[in-house]
């Protein structure tokens, strides 16, 4: 079996907090993801400055604002990765597209296009994000899924 270098081991966590998000697997978010705490910034959404909050409070959140959707489709790419305090720690950075669907909207779908700013630790459990910036430049569709 070959070993992951640590930039590939970082890559992985953030695919698992787009793929996790995406199925709605919260505990897997919780448990393989994220620190307990998390400094959380969607102001490019309106949603106020950032605030460090729980993870499970972020989980539960976003568990609520997916009812109603029958799809969430995350797409990134573009992984940069620079690491700090002797390799245990790394900004990474990102561009991801978010699509939300919903069957019975008239037209079904709206798209998040924008980047990610991530910072990774490396814990006793393994690297975790312990900070979550979203920077949207547009959203494009049905913006109200009606």
């Amino acid at each position: 079996m070959e070993a992951k270098s640590k930039r590939d081991e970082i890559i992985e966590i953030v695919n698992k907090l787009f793929i996790y998000t995406d199925y709605q697997e919260w505990n897997k978010l919780l448990e393989e993801v994220f620190t307990e705490t998390v400094l959380f910034d969607m102001s490019s959404l309106g949603a106020g400055d950032a605030v460090e909050m729980k993870a499970s409070t972020i989980c539960n959140n976003w568990k609520e604002g997916f009812k109603g959707l029958d799809a969430v489709h995350h797409q990134s790419g573009n992984f940069l990765v620079k690491f700090r305090n002797d390799d245990t720690e790394a900004d990474v950075f990102c561009y991801a597209v978010a699509t939300h669907y919903k069957k019975t909207a008239l037209l079904g779908t709206r798209s998040f296009t924008g980047s990610y700013d991530l910072h990774a630790v490396l814990t006793d459990l393994g690297w975790r994000l312990d900070k979550f910036k979203y920077n949207m430049k547009y959203l494009s569709g049905n913006q109200e899924l009606k």
